[in-house]
């Protein structure tokens, strides 16, 4: 199949033509306009330069909140109160922190000061949040994503300190528990899977995604 190449025309083709890895679409921008679209037609952009990538993987990675697995061990260190969780305290911090750490198989990051710049836009305008962890009044571990009605799109996390960035997850999931219904991981990972996410079709989420 054909990747489509976007114009300043504010749309993107059906995701069902999607390349089997996932790519749907090259070019286009970073607007808030546009990221909130790409976000409500099941779409994301994840690229390392220009031009930008769009995706919409099938299946698609996901954890519904009821499915949430908290270890013995993590439960001890929420109990402990180890570290303390904050919403919208320091975005751009925790989003310039993601950007920095460094990832198996990749040389350098997505997170580009495009990206970054972009969703700074998108926290400004209401939709991109951010879920920080701290000792003392240290920044530790976080995450971010753009959250908009009942879904919650997960871009990226990080910790400086072990169980800093679960702690957070954790946290935001049950704190926001009753009103999300879904949390979207996007791509597997070890991390998320052992936190109850898993795989559901392109179809049923993008199901989800108009119902949210």
């Amino acid at each position: 199949m054909p990747v489509f190449r976007l114009s300043k025309q504010l749309i993107f083709p059906p995701v069902s033509l999607a390349e089997p890895d996932g790519l749907l679409a090259v070019g286009g921008d970073l607007s808030v306009e546009r990221l909130l679209l790409a976000y409500r037609s099941g779409i994301f952009p994840w690229f390392d330069e220009r031009p930008i990538l769009w995706w919409s993987p099938d299946p698609r990675f996901v954890l519904f909140p009821a499915d949430l697995k908290v270890s013995a061990s993590m439960r001890q260190v929420l109990r402990r109160n180890q570290f303390r969780i904050t919403y919208n305290a320091d975005f751009p911090a925790v989003i310039a922190r993601c950007s920095r750490i460094p990832r198996a198989g990749q040389n350098g990051t997505w997170i580009t000061k495009e990206m970054q710049d972009a969703y700074i836009r998108l926290h400004k305008a209401g939709y991109a949040m951010s879920i920080e962890s701290w000792e003392d009044d240290r920044l530790v571990g976080g995450l971010y994503g753009v959250k908009i009605g009942s879904c919650f799109f997960g871009e990226s996390m990080f910790a400086d300190v072990s169980n800093a960035s679960k702690a957070a997850f954790i946290t935001f999931v049950q704190a926001y528990a009753h009103e999300l219904a879904l949390i979207d991981c996007q791509v597997e990972t070890e991390h998320l899977a052992s936190l109850g996410a898993g795989f559901i079709s392109r179809d049923t989420f993008l199901e989800l995604l108009q119902v949210s």
